[in-house]
């Protein structure tokens, strides 16, 4: 019988270091994915029997479900407001934190801890009390002599004042960014400077391209998030007012369970995933015009 080599030993315990991550992926992410893939297919409620119905849930989403269809305009208006106003304030602020200060790490802490607390619920319940008709920001707006806002009353309002929520968590976008303005050269700037150019346009022509294999990142992982967001319209409207704020990943918790239509749910979770799937691509396929990396030729 042949002995094993030393080679094929620590292939052996390689395996052996990954197989619990490979347990974990079987069962807590490829068996949930297919098993939620079947029942979008059936009319499945919890405690009733399997009833295969093809399609139907996927076309109800979009023929007859007027409250899905809304409530996936309304993530569609999320997505727009959250990301580039997200996006924006992280990179505005890590400009600033890529200044070469005394105490400048005791700064770049600070501005990162709302990332490790925002979405929270109690951020949450926070962000409902400072907004209310009567919380602490509509005091100060009839303490300077005008009406309140109907910052979570307004359908027309209530929406943004969330979207403010998300962007108060740039902080891991500003760490990215961070990251890679660090990695521009100096001596750009230096050349740049000899032949007048100012920092308005070495921005632009500069920093902005310079950084840009960054900006995609996170563009791409700021829109997966937004698209997925829940707990900040649940906890502080709970979806309105009149629905306003009901984004698509409250539609697919009550359709499974308050209303225990998991087959339902199911298809709107696959509708969602699909949404992803496309808005990533389509932002993979543009940023052939804009991304540019350093091993690019020409």
């Amino acid at each position: 019988m042949r002995k094993a080599t030393l080679l094929e030993k620590r292939n052996n315990m390689g395996y052996v270091y990954i197989l619990p991550w490979i347990i974990g992926f079987l069962v807590f992410q490829l068996y949930p994915l297919l098993t939620s893939l079947s029942y979008s297919f059936t009319d499945y409620n919890m405690g009733s029997d399997f009833r295969f119905v093809g399609i139907e849930n996927y076309v109800k989403v979009f023929m007859r479900d007027r409250e899905a269809r809304a409530s996936l305009f309304t993530t569609f208006k999320y997505v727009f407001m959250s990301v580039p106003l997200k996006l924006i304030s992280a990179l505005l602020v890590a400009l600033l934190l890529n200044q070469q200060l005394k105490g400048i790490n005791f700064f770049r802490a600070v501005y990162y801890m709302p990332s490790i607390l925002g979405g929270s619920v109690a951020i949450a319940i926070l962000w409902r009390q400072l907004f209310a008709i009567d919380g602490t920001i509509n005091q100060l707006i009839t303490a300077l002599g005008f009406e309140p806002v109907g910052f979570l009353t307004d359908p027309d309002v209530a929406l943004f004042t969330i979207s403010v929520l998300s962007v108060w968590q740039f902080g891991s976008s500003m760490i990215f960014f961070l990251a890679a303005l660090k990695q521009v050269p100096k001596s750009l700037y230096e050349a740049a400077k000899v032949d007048g150019s100012g920092p308005i346009r070495n921005f632009f022509t500069i920093t902005l391209p310079l950084i840009s294999p960054m900006t995609l990142f996170n563009i791409v992982m700021q829109m997966i998030n937004a698209f997925q967001e829940y707990t900040a319209p649940a906890v502080i409207t709970n979806g309105g007012p009149l629905k306003s704020t009901q984004v698509l990943a409250m539609t697919l918790y009550n359709n499974a369970f308050s209303y225990r239509k998991m087959g339902y749910a199911s298809a709107i979770s696959w509708i969602l995933f699909v949404v992803i799937i496309l808005f990533t691509a389509l932002v993979f396929r543009s940023s052939a015009a804009w991304a540019f990396y350093n091993d690019e030729e020409g």
